[in-house]
């Protein structure tokens, strides 16, 4: 399902491609090899692997980690083939766990585990983020990884040597935007290296028993709660395209690359080169299809409302991806998900006493980021889209109404706030 990769501090799709998680087949045994979003591997001796379910093989992951029965609930079993090549077996977030239940667990290890796949999306771009998020992100990685911070200690130069593991790398570019300080020979350190340390000197350190040096645990769950702010957080990435807007006198256009995030929330539209987003949309704000043209590659459809030049119209995007009809069952299953109310119960058995508010923030509802000019902000400008009011008549001089969707597959209007034009019954004309 997810075959985005990442070039920070992960091994590249060379590397991946070689990857297989059944070192070693008998007549009756294999060395199964699944793999943590740490790139740490977990080796497990199998018996009879044809006839294994993946709940058993879900088990076994879980007894070698020690880790709660929560974790069946958190974490599942990912087929992950970064060249379409042998797929290898990955343990990592499922998609469907709810954001608020991930914040009432305490078990260290599966904030650990949360959190290691968490700083690898950040620092691979796949989660795009503002500046002064990454900082205030990489902060608590420097916190992890470093220790608290002491006044007096060479952590400039400590961060500088690893900027890499605490800022993604299209922030640590040296002569290029944030860093461009960093060229000469000097030690004074780049406009984003001193927002990291300050940000580093700022995390706090009060510890849920009161002492004055916090647990790990507390600091996982400052970076997930973090997280919790980009709204494509726990989603599922897709490959695709989409077409370029047309430029220039001769109307070039062209496709540029897209990851599709799905999450329980909605669909996002990233743009892989220029890391921000380009469309977001809630499920109440969309239809959608899926089609597969003979000789042609398979569309994902994306309806949304919309204007041009003033006037309502809705918008069609269309999504080139060989997984266009597994981004379209996953969206179906997701809608299915949101519709069934779950009742609020008591905390999970992995979930100890609430901690110190100071330490523990409360699982609230976030809310959205509102910088201007935020990379998850939609960039609809930035998209190719087909703009239409009803079976793809022209938009000009149409004094539109709204009416039913020109797909049928969508949320039911009364919950959600998409909605679709129709030319009225009179046309101006030009």
């Amino acid at each position: 399902m997810d075959g985005t990769e990442g070039s920070t501090g992960q091994p590249g799709p060379a590397e991946r491609s070689h990857r297989s998680s059944v070192s070693s087949v008998g007549a009756r045994a294999a060395d199964v090899l699944v793999y943590l979003a740490d790139d740490t591997v977990v080796p497990l001796a199998v018996e009879n692997l044809p006839s294994l379910s993946a709940h058993e093989l879900h088990r076994a992951v879980r007894e070698v980690l020690q880790l709660p029965d929560i974790a069946l609930d958190v974490f599942a079993l990912w087929l992950v083939s970064p060249l379409l090549d042998e797929p290898f077996l990955q343990f990592r977030r499922n998609v469907f766990f709810p954001k608020r239940r991930e914040l009432q667990i305490h078990d260290e290890e599966v904030l650990r585990l949360l959190y290691e796949e968490a700083k690898g999306n950040v620092l691979a771009a796949r989660y795009p983020c503002d500046v002064e998020d990454c900082e205030a992100l990489g902060a608590l990685v420097c916190r992890v990884q470093l220790g608290p911070y002491q006044p007096g200690q060479p952590a400039a130069c400590t961060l500088r040597e690893k900027l890499d593991s605490f800022l993604p790398a299209h922030l640590c570019k040296r002569g290029q935007g944030l860093f461009a300080a960093l060229r000469g020979r000097g030690t004074r350190a780049g406009p984003g290296e001193q927002g990291l340390l300050n940000a580093y000197r700022q995390v706090q350190e009060v510890g849920s028993d009161g002492g004055c040096e916090a647990a790990l645990g507390t600091h996982y769950r400052a970076y997930l709660f973090k997280c919790h702010e980009l709204p494509f957080y726990g989603c599922a990435f897709f490959h695709g395209e989409v077409d370029k807007p047309a430029q220039g006198f001769l109307h070039r256009g062209g496709r540029k690359p897209v990851s599709v995030a799905i999450s329980l929330e909605g669909v996002h539209v990233i743009d892989n080169r220029e890391k921000h987003v380009l469309l977001g949309l809630r499920f109440q704000e969309l239809s959608w299809d899926h089609t597969s043209p003979e000789e042609e590659e398979p569309i994902l459809w994306l309806e949304f409302d919309g204007d041009s030049e003033g006037t309502p119209v809705n918008k069609l995007l269309k999504i080139y991806s060989k997984q266009a009809e597994l981004m379209s069952s996953l969206i179906e299953y997701c809608i299915e998900l949101s519709q069934v109310a779950e009742p609020a119960g008591p905390q999970d058995s992995a979930s100890g006493p609430p901690s110190d508010p100071s330490s523990s923030p409360a699982p609230v509802q976030r809310p959205k980021l509102r910088r201007q000019g935020s990379v998850v902000s939609s960039r609809i400008q930035h998209l190719s889209t087909i703009d239409y009011v009803e079976d793809g008549k022209g938009i000009r001089r149409v004094k539109p109404k709204r009416t039913t969707s020109f797909f049928s597959r969508q949320l039911s209007l009364g919950q959600g706030s998409y909605t679709v034009v129709q030319p009225s019954d009179s046309l101006e004309q030009g």
